[in-house]
């Protein structure tokens, strides 16, 4: 198959699915060009009444299990992927996939570190080869990304700063890296490195390039170059991109994903999901190929562009789970631990997302019910529920009111 038919193959699926005009992923994770500046980290952010979704979870009990039940995660006291790996803890990383497993999930989506490998190759591998056998004990297989679009700039401070008010998710790998071809010999390494050890490792879901290489021409141009290596590479284990929307995929195709992606973190309402699901998988049926949701969190209507504290802080899955349910399409949820949102932009405003709390806790039972019920099992009889900030982030709480 020739890529220019590739590409037509996927437009004319797109035109079936009702696809062509817009993004498959419209909202502001999905559909705003994203910017090459110091706000690139504020792009994808990371609780809505819980009442109807409540008899939601009743009818979802009645449906399919879904194949794919999976969500991201990072450590909840590593501020970027980068800690997470030079600080890798491995009782961390057997507690948080236990916690995983209690609501039945079977897949998790993270991030290795690029910086990292530069750093300490072996120590690197040594991690990543605990933290397959975990999930794989566990009965999850993980979907490992290689670079990151999101963030600000790899500085050593970025890096290695932990201050909850100020820690960012670092972008992988700098901006000085992916806009001269001149000094994709590192990177390239890296990508070979990695597929060396674990192309035909089927303990491994996918292998992703990048996360969200989306609107920017020279993080697009960058990440082709790094899929073209991953390509060349190639074993059993499927080849794909972290998309910010449906249409994104439409160069994607061309590049020989075998999977693909899309996010879409806060609808303004679940209506928006009955429209976009059904596309998605008539998408993925029109192509056969496997189409996931491999972003969301809950509905919210955060008034983007405003910098003010919100309503809707709290995590609030449920609003969401039982219509992914409803159309059977295999997701990750951001995220499985509870933590101050992941982006400084979302942090600021006051937003805390997440499942499970580091002693086991859930934030909120009918969240973990939601998600659980996606494997046909809701039973969350024994789950603790606690709606509070974690202690080691009450710096970040917001002053709210006594009824918040």
């Amino acid at each position: 198959m020739t890529q220019r038919y590739t590409r037509r193959r996927f437009l004319g699926a797109s035109v079936s699915a009702g696809l062509v005009g817009g993004a498959g992923c419209t909202g502001p994770t999905g559909s705003r060009p994203r910017r090459n500046s110091s706000a690139h980290d504020e792009e994808s952010g990371h609780g809505s009444s819980s009442t109807d979704a409540a008899t939601e979870t009743t009818t979802q009990i009645a449906a399919d299990p879904i194949d794919v039940r999976g969500a991201l995660y990072v450590p909840s006291r590593a501020w970027n992927t980068f800690q997470m790996w030079d600080d890798y803890d491995e009782q961390v990383v057997e507690r948080d996939l236990g916690y995983a497993e209690r609501v039945n999930l079977n897949a998790i989506r993270t991030w290795v570190s690029y910086e990292k490998w530069l750093e300490s190759p072996d120590e690197l591998e040594r991690s990543i080869d605990h933290f397959l056998t975990v999930a794989d004990d566990r009965g999850m297989e993980v979907l490992f990304g290689l670079f990151e679009s999101v963030g600000r700039e790899p500085t050593e401070r970025n890096l290695h700063d932990t201050d909850p008010r100020t820690a960012p998710p670092v972008q992988s790998p700098s901006s000085e890296v992916v806009q001269y071809s001149s000094l994709w010999n590192d990177p390239r390494e890296y990508v070979r490195w990695f597929m060396d050890r674990w192309r035909d490792d089927d303990r491994l879901f996918a292998v992703e390039v990048m996360n969200e290489p989306g609107w920017l021409p020279t993080m697009k141009r960058f990440a082709s170059a790094m899929f073209e290596t991953m390509a060349e590479n190639r074993g059993s284990v499927p080849l794909t991109v972290g998309s910010t929307s449906l249409s994104n995929n439409a160069e994607y195709v061309d590049w020989g994903v075998d999977i693909l992606q899309f996010h879409y973190n806060f609808p303004n309402s679940t209506d928006v999901f009955h429209d976009l699901l059904p596309n998605a998988v008539e998408l993925g049926e029109d192509l056969d190929m496997p189409v996931y949701l491999t972003e969301w969190q809950r509905v919210a209507d955060y008034g983007w562009g405003s910098s003010g504290k919100v309503e809707q802080w709290q995590p609030d899955y449920a609003s969401i789970a039982p219509t992914i349910h409803q159309y059977g399409v295999g997701n990750f949820f951001w995220s499985l631990m509870v933590k101050p949102a992941y982006v400084r932009y979302m942090r600021k405003r006051g937003i805390i997302n997440g499942l499970f709390h580091e002693d086991g806790a859930v934030w909120n039972r009918a969240d973990a019910k939601a998600i659980k019920a996606m494997s046909g099992d809701a039973d969350v009889s024994g789950f603790e529920q606690r709606r509070e900030w974690p202690e080691w982030a009450s710096e970040l709480k917001p002053k709210r009111n006594a009824s918040d």
